[in-house]
């Protein structure tokens, strides 16, 4: 069975490396000629644990190959995932242009049946547009050759992509035949051998799943972080009321972490473009607007905690522990840590950062700002006045802070995501302030 995938991003090259795994013969197509030419020496364009691994092993065995041509990787295909970039145009709904371009380009170079399944996280009413795009293409080629569409949305957490599509907690297809969902069924079947089940549907409902959720965990994170900034006010904890809150069955404990707030490429794009969907169909999903909104000023919490106990800033050093918007990844997009560098350089301040690995993706989204980028966390303190804690990466959770204190100038600790007992931190001499915690 061969299967073509579109884009060697992050859920692309991801879901093709994966399929590879299970014994398809995957060819992965981009027009970046340099990242394809990366792949085919196993260097991968993202970081996702035991990604290069899996990909190195696949290559080897001929199941996975890398080209920059789609028309080339049509011949005898079964099966193409479209999973090119859906970024947001200025107004917030999703710009379209890649996912419709796939489809131009499959409609101008197919000979046989295929079925062309949508990966790309898009609004509703996408899949129609790429059915009609293809068969614009098949009718100025004059040719007539069938073909289904499909929609499998993604449901893949950085940092825990691998494990999240090769032991998934459901696989969404939406189909309009009964081929389209056999194909999907032979596809899935190794994974449905092991019990995860494909859960079917008609289209419009596959491609309002995936926003529907993404959207549902943001107003989650949101509605928490606004529980704990309430909390702070009037002397309760968080983290109490989260055990409290958690143990009801009907809302259970996941993602209901206070903190500064979510990035990465999902939620904040994929929260625009629901809401733009709604004002489209003259609906204004106020809940989800309210999620956004609560974000977007959760990022900087920090910053004004920070600015409380300094008002002037100028001339102050800040150390900074992680900058990717969640540990186990590189991705910055929308990551609260680049708000928060750029507020303190406009403060004036002096400001040092340590990431395990974001660091140089900071650096190529941040060139106009001045970051002195540490080796490890300990350089990062040294003659500090505070130190925020942005990303909960492991290695911060039980550092040294006897070596701390020799290090840091003033024993400021505003920890970003409640990873540190408060409790703990002012014994050892700390002033210490998490979010919503005591």
């Amino acid at each position: 069975m061969k299967t073509v995938i579109v884009g060697t991003g992050y859920v692309g090259l991801v879901t093709g490396t994966c399929f590879a795994e299970m014994g398809i013969e995957v060819v992965c197509v981009d027009i970046d000629k340099a990242k394809i030419e990366n792949l085919k020496k196993g260097i991968s364009p993202i970081y996702e644990p035991g990604l290069d691994e899996m990909i190195e092993r696949n290559v080897a065995k001929k199941r996975l190959s890398f080209s920059t041509s789609l028309k080339d990787s049509l011949e005898g295909v079964d099966v193409v995932f479209s999973a090119v970039g859906t970024p947001s145009d200025e107004d917030g709904s999703a710009d379209l242009k890649y996912v419709l371009d796939v489809a131009k380009e499959v409609g101008e170079n197919i000979n046989s049946y295929c079925l062309i399944v949508t990966k790309s996280t898009v609004p509703v009413g996408t899949a129609q547009k790429v059915k009609k795009a293809i068969q614009d293409a098949l009718d100025k080629r004059g040719k007539k050759i069938d073909f289904d569409i499909a929609s499998n949305p993604e449901f893949l957490k950085e940092g825990n992509a691998i494990k999240d599509f090769m032991f998934p907690d459901r696989i969404v297809v939406g189909v309009e035949s009964e081929r389209a969902r056999d194909l999907m069924d032979k596809l899935y079947k190794p994974f449905t051998l092991n019990g995860h089940n494909i859960i079917y549907m008609d289209v419009p409902s596959a491609e309002m799943t995936k926003y529907a959720a993404n959207a549902m965990l943001a107003v989650r994170i949101s509605f928490m972080n606004e529980i704990a900034n309430l909390c702070e006010k009037v002397g309760a904890d968080v983290s109490m009321v989260r055990k409290g809150i958690g143990s009801d069955p009907r809302i259970g404990s996941k993602f209901l972490y206070s903190g500064i707030g979510y990035g990465g490429s999902c939620f904040p794009k994929d929260v625009k473009a629901l809401y733009k969907t709604g004002l489209e169909n003259d609906i204004e999903l106020k809940v989800v607007r309210a999620a956004e909104e609560r974000n977007d000023e959760q990022k900087l919490v920090l910053f004004h905690k920070l600015k409380t106990i300094y008002p002037d800033l100028k001339g102050k050093t800040i150390a900074l522990w992680g900058l990717s918007f969640k540990p186990e990844t590189d991705d910055m997009r929308e990551a609260p840590s680049l708000y928060i560098l750029e507020a303190l350089s406009k403060e004036g301040c002096t400001i040092k950062a340590y990431d395990p690995i974001a660091i140089e993706e900071t650096k190529r989204r941040l060139q106009n700002i001045k970051v002195e980028y540490c080796n490890d966390p300990y350089e990062a303190l040294e003659n500090a006045n505070a130190l925020l804690l942005l990303t909960e990466w492991k290695e911060f959770r039980l550092p040294s802070w006897k070596r701390a204190k020799e290090l840091m100038k003033d024993l400021v600790l505003l920890d970003g995501r409640n990873i540190y007992d408060g409790k703990e931190m002012r014994e050892l001499g700390f002033y210490y302030e998490g979010i919503g915690t005591r």
